[in-house]
């Protein structure tokens, strides 16, 4: 389990000097800009937008029809790579990475 920052809700940074998670390789192959997924059964909205030239993104997941969300920040920073979830503990933010399955188009 990574070290954080903090517990329970609120903003965590979460240190990620350990080789790379699950969560972590769905989060760097998401694709910006908007898709959909299901979680859990259940469909969500995703958009995720990078910044600093991809060394930092946001990602934000609604789930549609519902009242569910994702929010999270994630850094890469000369110091190392830093998760930090909104308003979230950070296991309901690695769950959800780990479990979403994308939809994908076919042509």
């Amino acid at each position: 389990m990574p070290d954080t920052a903090g517990e329970g809700v609120g903003v965590v940074a979460v240190n990620l000097s350990f080789p790379m998670a699950n969560w972590q390789q769905v989060l760097h192959s998401l694709p910006t800009g908007y898709t959909e997924g299901t979680y859990e059964r259940r469909r969500y909205g995703i958009s995720l937008t990078l910044f600093n030239e991809g060394r930092s993104l946001k990602l934000f997941a609604e789930e549609l029809g519902g009242n569910d969300f994702i929010s999270l920040n994630y850094y890469q920073t000369s110091k190392g790579e830093q998760l930090k979830p909104c308003e979230m503990p950070v296991e309901k933010v690695m769950r959800f990475l780990e479990g979403v399955k994308l939809e994908v188009d076919v042509i």
